[in-house]
């Protein structure tokens, strides 16, 4: 498995050698394996291998997004660390705890009180109104009527819903269902995050609305998060990482950047390979060194921005576009040539990998 950097001492959740076999003989399976576990020959001993050796970090703030084909093992991962489904093997450590040594009374109060989760299914209760269903978690942690109330109506301004407070579920359109999906997890303030396929079920244009409001959100929240998508284009756009997993194993970890540029396996570079390279080099990526002698646009660009966001103003904008770093200082200058390059040649040999 290849990952990108990491520091470990902001670590939130670590993985170490983390397995999860179903079937009868999993633990003396993988006892006699040695922890070198082959999928095949497992399943042919009746076991399903769903995580294979997993080992990494996902540290304070970060959005890590997990993805795969179908029977992958990335839902399977996910209920792991959350401890929906009890791992075969390994450690899981939250905030420096296991969570696998944890009794149920205190894995109970580790997901009342650090866990937030969004399902594909809104499971809303339909006989509860919007802001019933959002103080609902709220309430079973003992909080107040009031507060809870008082706390859902925050969660309700927060994910837009304001004016349908009084709504049923059947009366709420699918987004409007999983935003109050969203704002109920949300309710109990949670470090950690954990959704799992939830625009899947949304048709495109809502799922197009539901990721600008989820990235809104994180702007806004700066939330720990494991996302397990299928869509390699909602990865792209939403992760800081991402994970790509086939039978169990972790393939990759890595930037977006460096797994469509520096795949490293096979099955991570058929996997990517279709990726238009627009949708990952950041600007600074293609920039030439400023010239101060140089004519540019009023216009300038973030040094971080994801070329396929720009390229469109830069292509217009008559003139060499600077870019700018977070303190608003010219640190580059983008010739549409650059852009052209990325759009219609391919990638350009004078493209570098200072994002990745």
């Amino acid at each position: 498995m290849s990952e990108g950097n990491a520091n470990s001492s902001d670590a939130l959740i670590r993985c170490e050698s983390v397995f999860k076999i179903f079937g009868d003989q999993a633990k003396s399976l993988l006892q006699s394996s040695g922890g070198v576990v082959d999928a095949a020959k497992f399943e042919q001993a009746g076991c399903i291998v769903g995580v294979n050796n997993a080992n990494f970090e996902v540290h304070q703030g970060e959005l890590l997004i997990v993805m795969g084909l179908s029977g992958s093992g990335k839902s399977t991962l996910l209920r792991c660390i959350s401890r929906l489904t009890d791992a075969t093997a390994g450690n899981i450590y939250i905030e420096g705890e296991d969570i696998l040594k944890m009794n149920n009374k205190q894995l109970i109060e580790l997901r009342r009180s650090k866990m937030g989760m969004v399902f594909q299914s809104f499971a809303l209760l339909p006989h509860k109104t919007v802001v019933e269903n959002i103080a609902f978690p709220l309430q079973v942690k003992g909080i107040s009527t009031k507060e809870s109330i008082a706390r859902a109506q925050e969660m309700i301004d927060l994910v837009s819903l304001s004016g349908r407070e009084n709504y049923f579920p059947r009366q709420l359109s699918g987004g409007q269902q999983q935003r109050v999906g969203i704002a109920r997890s949300l309710a109990i303030e949670p470090d950690i995050w954990f959704l799992d396929e939830p625009f899947s079920a949304l048709d495109p244009l809502i799922r197009k609305e539901m990721q600008d409001e989820f990235l809104r959100l994180q702007g806004v929240l700066s939330k720990t998060i494991l996302f397990v998508t299928h869509d390699f284009d909602e990865a792209l756009r939403l992760a800081d990482r991402i994970a790509i997993m086939k039978d169990g194993v972790i393939e990759q970890l890595d930037t977006p950047a460096n797994i469509v540029l520096n795949p490293a396996t096979e099955y991570v570079r058929k996997f990517t390979e279709e990726v238009p390279r627009e949708k990952v080099l950041k600007i600074e990526s293609v920039m030439d060194p400023y010239d101060s002698t140089e004519t540019l646009s009023d216009f300038t660009v973030p040094h971080d921005a994801i070329i396929e966001t720009v390229a469109e103003a830069v292509l217009t904008a008559g003139k060499p576009v600077g870019v700018i770093n977070s303190d608003g200082e010219t640190v580059g200058v983008l010739h549409s040539s650059k852009i052209i390059g990325i759009l219609f040649g391919g990638r350009s040999p004078e493209v570098t990998e200072q994002s990745a």
